[in-house]
């Protein structure tokens, strides 16, 4: 997936942030702030995804790491910030930025409520917890598997038939274990937003040597034969919008 701009829009919302290592959320702010639409263009790339441990862990720390400079840079203003982005904007920038930096952080304390549970249930003394309360736990511990299985099926559903005979249905299974990695991206990303905030750690893409057998599932456009299918985005203005920034 990769950004397109219009330039006149680019330098209307006042072009990229240098210092920002995920600088399509900033900016993206910035667009939506200042009256702009984003839609969808189905083309075609040979950029692959991290396939080693290491290179993935840098990618989602600087991703996680430039989450949390937008929203740091963002909240300095917090009414500013609601009165550009709007209620449904503002709450929808909330849930996804900070709740995905929350979510990652705190994944391990879930790990640990999982296993104190485990223990407690194994002791024979759930018939001394009230009922609301034994109710309210295996609430949460329905919560939990259906977190795992909606991650899983978003991602299945999202796949093309190529990619879901690589990957195959039991590496799903492993979605506990990519959330604590992904936690361990979080915890990296706050170490270096203390001391090396603007550190860009970049990430090889090679060339998936394979891609030409992908199915009639994911479609390309002609002449451009043994790339996949990709979703990249493009800005489109919106007339009505208003030139208020919340990064101003």
């Amino acid at each position: 997936m990769r950004p397109h701009f219009r330039r006149k829009a680019l330098d209307d919302v006042g072009g990229w942030d240098p210092h920002n290592v995920t600088e399509d959320a900033d900016l993206g702010l910035r667009l939506h702030a200042n009256g702009y639409q984003t839609g969808i263009i189905r083309g075609a790339t040979v950029e692959s995804a991290p396939v080693e441990l290491g290179v993935w862990l840098r990618q989602r720390t600087r991703w996680l790491k430039g989450w949390a400079q937008t929203w740091l840079v963002v909240m300095r203003k917090p009414s500013r910030t609601f009165a550009s982005l709007g209620p449904a904007g503002f709450t929808v920038f909330q849930l996804m930025i900070a709740g995905m930096l929350v979510s990652a952080l705190a994944h391990p304390l879930m790990f640990a409520f999982i296993g104190l549970t485990l223990a407690w249930l194994a002791s024979g003394n759930v018939s001394d917890l009230p009922s609301a309360h034994t109710a309210l736990m295996w609430l949460d511990m329905t919560n939990i598997l259906g977190s795992y299985l909606t991650f899983g099926a978003i991602g299945w559903f999202g796949f093309t038939a190529y990619e879901k005979a690589r990957i195959q249905r039991r590496w799903l299974l492993l979605a506990p274990a990519y959330w604590l990695l992904m936690s361990c991206a979080g915890w990296r990303a706050l170490s270096q937003l203390a001391g090396h905030a603007h550190l860009w750690e970049k990430t090889p893409h090679p060339v998936d040597p394979v891609i030409p057998i992908a199915n009639a599932n994911a479609p390309v456009r002609p002449g451009v034969s043994g790339k996949r299918r990709c979703e990249t985005s493009k800005t489109v203005p919106n007339p009505g919008g208003t030139r208020l920034s919340p990064m101003s």
